[in-house]
């Protein structure tokens, strides 16, 4: 059998497994890439997420020794959920975002990867290979890109013709020298509707990111979230899909291909009162098979407490004041004494914030508890 003829085999296979788009590239060093990571890490613009070794990123033979080919695949997702439930006073609710509505997507990616890897062993044995999905070394979009997947957009997705940018991508290295497809040409234009869009200013410009802006990142950090970020996330309490949702080539794009990817309502918009008390244990029973809970219940408690500051809860107001009484993360009981300022009216907040004043020894706390109490300087009517 000839390459030619096995690529065509992996191709109809790919289709048969549910693997929505494939894409074939040469495993030459992304020389181009790698000129603008070193310039990302001179900004202070990663994540802190990423790979941290360049060359690792960069030379795909430093993940498969001998590698000749990368095998690209796409998944793509849905970006509407049937029967949302609403955010009401009373009742309020958070979203996750898009990319981590149903099953954890690494997955299903890492399923449709092995079936892929095990098809292509039994037609060449001699082959070596190896996948790799969103925590791998090589950076899967620049991967997609060469691939011909989709065109690398000004929102620094990948964009595909057929499903946006609304697709889940994965890798498979392989020493076997197949023919590259050919890259799609960029078609954003003049459009800068991501960029004039992003919550933070995130999008510096065109396919540049400061991932330390990023509501998307800035979601999943584990410390206090900056004051001037916090109004942002609104109640995003997991990742953010603003640069994806003006993007004019996802406009109509709704693909339910994958029945382990839609969305339960009640998990993707969860209540956020229950979130504020709820267990380790039962974090990990409700939210566990999602890709949103990879951080822990820490981070989604912290935003979830933002929400209800963003939406003037005053029924969370009990609750925050038990978080800032009893609570043993700092973060919790920080962000609880903030959120209490900016809902509280009365001078029960302020009774609460200054017995916790009283009581607290972590310097970042007093922090947030000084910052509540100036709030309720303003909002508190006086006799």
């Amino acid at each position: 059998m000839t390459y030619a003829q096995l690529k065509e085999e992996l191709i109809a296979y790919s289709k048969e497994i549910g693997i929505d788009k494939i894409g074939f590239a040469s495993a030459d060093s992304f020389l181009t890439l790698k000129d603008r990571l070193v310039m990302q890490q001179e900004l202070g613009y990663q994540s802190g997420f990423e790979e941290p070794d360049i060359e690792k990123r960069v030379n795909p033979e430093l993940s498969l020794p001998k590698a000749r080919s990368i095998i690209s695949i796409a998944l793509a997702y849905p970006s509407r959920m049937k029967n949302p439930p609403k955010s009401k006073k009373g009742d309020r609710r958070g979203v996750f975002c898009r990319a981590s509505w149903g099953k954890d997507y690494h997955h299903i990616l890492r399923d449709r990867l092995q079936k892929l890897e095990t098809f292509l062993m039994k037609k060449a044995p001699e082959a070596k290979s190896t996948s790799m999905v969103d925590t791998g070394a090589l950076s899967d979009r620049a991967v997609a890109e060469r691939a011909g997947i989709g065109w690398s957009a000004k929102n620094c997705a990948i964009i595909t013709p057929e499903f946006g940018s609304y697709v889940y991508l994965g890798d498979l290295l392989t020493t076997l020298p197949f023919e590259p497809d050919t890259p799609i040409t960029e078609q954003c234009g003049s459009c800068t509707k991501c960029i004039d869009a992003c919550p933070t200013g995130a999008l510096v410009q065109g396919g540049q990111l400061d991932s330390q802006k990023c509501v998307a990142f800035l979601t999943q950090t584990k410390g206090f979230l900056p004051e001037q970020y916090r109004q942002k996330i609104g109640n995003r309490i997991y990742g953010c899909d603003t640069c994806q949702q003006v993007c004019p080539k996802n406009k109509g794009i709704d693909v339910h291909n994958h029945p382990e990817m839609e969305p339960d309502p009640d998990i993707a918009k969860p209540q956020l009162l229950p979130l504020l008390t709820m267990s380790n244990r039962e974090f990990k029973e409700r939210f566990g098979d999602i890709s949103g809970s990879w951080r822990g219940k820490k981070p989604i408690q912290r935003n979830a407490i933002i929400a209800l500051a963003h939406f003037k809860e005053e029924s969370a107001l009990p609750v925050l004041k038990q978080l800032l009484a009893e609570d043993p993360r700092p973060v919790i009981r920080g962000t609880a004494a903030w959120a209490i300022g900016k809902i509280g009216r009365t001078l029960d907040e302020e009774k609460a914030l200054n017995q916790a004043k009283f009581n607290e020894k972590d310097v970042e706390v007093l922090e947030e508890i000084k910052k509540g109490l100036d709030f309720l300087e303003t909002n508190v009517t006086r006799n």
